[in-house]
């Protein structure tokens, strides 16, 4: 096999596997094994080592040594950090909103209307996709590929905090309209009240979920 053969193997299983972490199939703390993974996926551990990597990359695996590779846990201060950046990142996407093509717009419509369709036949799950698909298209409105890049990572981070919360609905189903009253917000041109609102909102994420590993650690 050459060199970028083994590489798109590699990168394919890597997506595999961030598929299945990002879906729950692989929850926090689960270990990845070489061997059970490779006979299943039909690969050499080479090139499951070479996706480790690159999940490890993306902070969603860890290697411990003389341990092995497992789904990564997050620590407040991850979930901290993430929600800072997401601060920063979807704040310029609310700045540069009122210059953003249609499509751009219109996908941020698209994903409050899924979310609402989900949650309506209480598929709680479809609900944090979808909220993700939100906010990655809120970031999306600035226009930048880099900020695109730092948001699909950062999301598939934020997936593996999402997995601490006990109940999907009790964590989602508060920001299913406010994700409307945000869009809203935009689509009326009220950029500076929508940044406001976008500030609360991550703040008021970020507490709930750092309230719940506070309470599972006691």
């Amino acid at each position: 096999m050459g060199d970028a053969m083994a590489r798109s193997t590699a990168q394919r299983v890597a997506t595999t596997l961030r598929e299945r972490i990002e879906g729950g199939a692989l929850p926090p703390g689960t270990q990845l094994s070489e061997e059970a993974l490779g006979r299943e996926l039909g690969v050499s551990r080479n090139t499951l080592r070479e996706a480790f990597r690159l999940l490890v990359h993306e902070s969603l695996v860890v290697h411990l040594l003389n341990r092995g590779v497992f789904v990564r846990v997050l620590e407040p201060a991850d979930v901290t950090d993430i929600y800072r950046v997401r601060a920063a990142l979807e704040t310029a996407g609310v700045r540069a909103a009122a210059t953003a093509p249609a499509a751009r717009r219109e996908a941020l419509a698209g994903a409050v209307a899924q979310a609402e369709r989900a949650a309506a036949a209480g598929n709680w799950l479809e609900v944090g996709s979808a909220d993700l698909r939100f906010h990655r298209a809120l970031a999306a409105l600035a226009g930048s590929e880099r900020i695109d890049a730092a948001m699909d990572r950062l999301l598939a981070e934020l997936r593996l905090a999402f997995h601490e919360m006990p109940s999907p609905r009790h964590f989602h189903e508060p920001f299913v309209a406010r994700n409307r009253a945000l869009a809203q917000l935009l689509a009326d041109g009220e950029h500076a009240r929508a940044e406001a609102e976008l500030t609360t909102y991550l703040d008021d994420a970020r507490r709930l979920i750092l309230d719940t590993m506070r309470e599972a650690d006691r």
